[in-house]
């Protein structure tokens, strides 16, 4: 009887413990697939607003994969509970609460670049430093949560510990109580803030911030520069990218315009306007792309 007893409880561990291992690792994987979204989707999205729409709707949908989730299979213990709402879905919904914030800025903006253009960029960077002033600088929480401790993680990161005395933000009447600690969306505002920070750092000071405009690899070489028009170069970049010149047509229109403001450090402002500029000119619509062609050739000529 006893021997049949420690073979239940052996048994009970072993299913206990592959059942943490098993949970871990679809929370890491939800991570892995986010950041795998994100390369995919910049890669081949040419602008922003199609970026930013197809990764809100990713992580939405994730975000739904993981409340089923834990509404089907809970948790296996407090640590694993704190673990989610303290590391994993703030993680999930700071995305996607930066890419509907993003998304937003980036459908009301200026459709060319100039005084009006980053005048817009950083009433958006101000807005933003008011708002973390005011709302998340000096909030208790706040200081518990970037001086890394973890003696209020009971309270603050387990389901059905929400303390209504505290004087919360009324967004606490709308959560969902059974996949919401209402700290852990305090984390993701805070996680999606530090994102929109960093990429309207990007649009105020671009070539300070290098790094923060694409993950493609950058120039440093200051003595290369594009000395003709900007429209010249927006006229060769759609041709190289219309014919698959580069990466065989795999990288978007986007990101072959970073890269090439950067490799001649200069500021394009927006070419899908300029492009369309382009096909109502009457006279000659591939006027450098003309002009690149008759110079070769009298060049060729010359060299006979």
């Amino acid at each position: 009887m006893e021997n049949k007893i420690f073979k239940l409880n052996v048994s009970s561990i072993i299913h206990l413990k592959f059942k943490l291992i098993m949970t871990n690792s679809i929370y890491q994987e939800a991570l892995e697939r986010i950041k795998s979204k994100e390369k995919n989707v910049s890669f081949y999205s040419d602008n922003i607003i199609d970026e930013t729409y197809k990764m809100i709707i990713f992580t939405k949908d994730l975000l739904n994969e993981l409340k089923t989730h834990v509404l089907r299979q809970g948790f296996s213990d407090m640590r694993e509970e704190i673990s989610f709402f303290k590391q994993i879905k703030p993680k999930i919904l700071g995305k996607l609460v930066y890419y509907n914030k993003l998304s937003r800025i980036e459908t009301t903006r200026p459709v060319s670049n100039g005084k009006l253009y980053n005048t817009y960029y950083s009433n958006h960077m101000k807005d933003l430093k008011r708002e973390f002033k005011v709302h998340i600088l000096n909030s208790n929480f706040y200081r518990y949560y970037r001086s890394g401790r973890t003696d209020k993680d009971e309270i603050y990161f387990r389901l059905g510990h929400i303390n209504f005395y505290d004087g919360l933000n009324s967004f606490v009447f709308e959560i969902d109580t059974h996949f919401s600690t209402y700290y852990d969306y305090k984390i993701a505002r805070i996680i999606a803030n530090e994102l929109l920070y960093t990429y309207l750092l990007s649009k105020i000071e671009p070539y300070n911030h290098p790094g923060t405009l694409t993950t493609v690899m950058p120039f440093e070489n200051g003595k290369v520069r594009w000395t003709d028009s900007k429209n010249a170069l927006i006229e060769l970049l759609y041709a190289l990218h219309v014919t698959g010149s580069i990466s065989n047509g795999r990288i978007s229109l986007k990101k072959l315009s970073i890269l090439f403001q950067e490799l001649f450090s200069v500021q394009l402002g927006d070419i899908h306007h300029a492009f369309h500029r382009m096909k109502d000119r009457a006279d000659d619509r591939t006027i450098f792309l003309n002009h690149l062609k008759k110079s070769l050739e009298q060049y060729m000529d010359k060299n006979l």
